[in-house]
């Protein structure tokens, strides 16, 4: 489904000094998995889900999403398959707190390149009432607590039917049972739906949750 091939991410510090983030990277994530990237702070693993959700290019190398290189595409092509392939799950939640639950939930129907099959709306619904968020369609982001916030994010990650879910520190801002509880719903999506996810964590009980451990430290698998 995914196929890294020898990725390199660098930065020019400044005139001598280059600093790679990503240090020739093989990688291949098979359609069905539930795997997580691991890793301490700085190793690297968040800027791996960065170039693997398509947010950044690598310096070097060879990214394959289901055979196409995507070295190929431009920019609008990669922000098509962005938006189709790939939903996105952060710490933060990243809601706008201008939006209600519903609207958030909506905001990448918005940015659809293709007609979409179904309605945007009546989806976005079954969403909230399989999150056990009924009635909280029309509230607001600071109106609901932190594990709800994360279930809206989910939502909105599921809206467009992506085959990729990747989730930057789901857990990192709840409390212990709510994290349990979202892991869950992670663990239900990859189950019942077939949705490849891909968790990045820095917590081993986290990742030991997981069906496979991508190690990285210092930029490099291991």
């Amino acid at each position: 489904m995914i196929h890294l091939k020898n990725v390199w991410k660098e930065y020019q510090l400044d005139k001598e000094i280059i600093f790679s983030s990503l240090k020739a990277i093989n990688l291949k994530i098979e359609k069905g998995e539930f795997s997580s990237i691991i890793g301490p702070s700085g190793s690297g693993k968040s800027t791996l889900m960065h170039v693997i959700g398509l947010l950044d290019k690598p310096s070097k190398g060879e990214i394959l999403i289901e055979g196409k290189d995507i070295s190929k595409l431009d920019d609008d092509q990669i922000s098509t398959l962005r938006n189709e392939f790939v939903g996105f799950v952060f710490q933060q939640f990243n809601l706008i707190p201008k939006l209600t639950i519903l609207e958030n939930i909506l905001i990448p129907t918005v940015y659809a390149r293709k007609k979409l099959n179904y309605d945007p709306k009546e989806k976005a619904m079954e969403l909230i009432n399989n999150f056990g968020l009924a009635g909280k369609e029309k509230s607001y982001p600071n109106k609901i607590s932190g594990g709800q916030q994360q279930r809206v994010a989910i939502a909105r990650a599921l809206i467009m039917n992506p085959r990729l879910i990747l989730a930057d520190e789901p857990t990192g801002n709840l409390d212990t049972k709510t994290g349990e509880d979202i892991l869950k719903l992670l663990h239900n999506l990859h189950e019942k739906k077939g949705i490849t996810v891909l968790l990045v964590t820095h917590d081993p009980k986290i990742a030991d949750k997981t069906e496979r451990k991508i190690k990285i430290v210092d930029g490099e698998i291991v």
